[in-house]
């Protein structure tokens, strides 16, 4: 079952990339290939309740388990100790993903306070998009009295693209709002 995002990207994005970068094969089309989600959860090193309200609340949003990610190293100032959960991350491909980035686009941007469009700089030079969000209760998934913290998250959005122009384009095409 193709998601309205696919149907975006067959119909629209891939006819006017074509038309704009020339390319003489279907292959060089970028395409968004994962989302990945992230949310820090330091807070809740020594709070089990709290990281698995946490994980419930990004399992909502994504719709998939996420992977509770934990520290690498020690690290005396910030009071972790190497193996301690610190996080927690979710790659979302395929259908999800088209789905992830619909909701995202179409529902849960237009819900942020004073919304005048995401940045256009936060790319890396290959292609790759980065986004965060100051509050998860922008997704209609989060039940605002249910929400014990209000929590921010990061979204890498990779795509194929091999330079900034082609991904901002693309992602343009299927409805991220820039901000001019």
């Amino acid at each position: 079952m193709a998601t309205r995002l696919h149907d975006r990207y067959v119909n629209e994005a891939v006819p006017a990339l074509q038309q704009k970068f020339g390319y003489k094969n279907v292959m060089e089309i970028p395409k968004l290939v994962k989302v990945i989600i992230n949310m820090g959860l330091g807070d809740c090193k020594d709070n089990a309740k709290a990281l698995e309200a946490a994980v419930a609340e990004l399992t909502q949003i994504s719709g998939q388990k996420p992977q509770v990610t934990k520290a690498k190293k020690s690290v005396a100032n910030f009071k972790v100790r190497e193996g301690q959960n610190i996080g927690a991350k979710v790659t979302l491909r395929g259908a999800r993903m088209e789905e992830f980035t619909d909701k995202l686009v179409s529902i849960a941007l237009p819900r942020v306070r004073d919304f005048r469009g995401v940045s256009a700089k936060a790319f890396d030079g290959r292609g790759n998009y980065a986004l965060g969000i100051k509050e998860q209760l922008i997704f209609p998934e989060i039940e605002y009295d249910k929400v014990e913290k209000i929590r921010g998250l990061e979204m890498i959005f990779v795509t194929t693209a091999k330079t900034d122009e082609e991904a901002k384009e693309l992602l343009r095409l299927l409805g991220m709002p820039f901000a001019q």
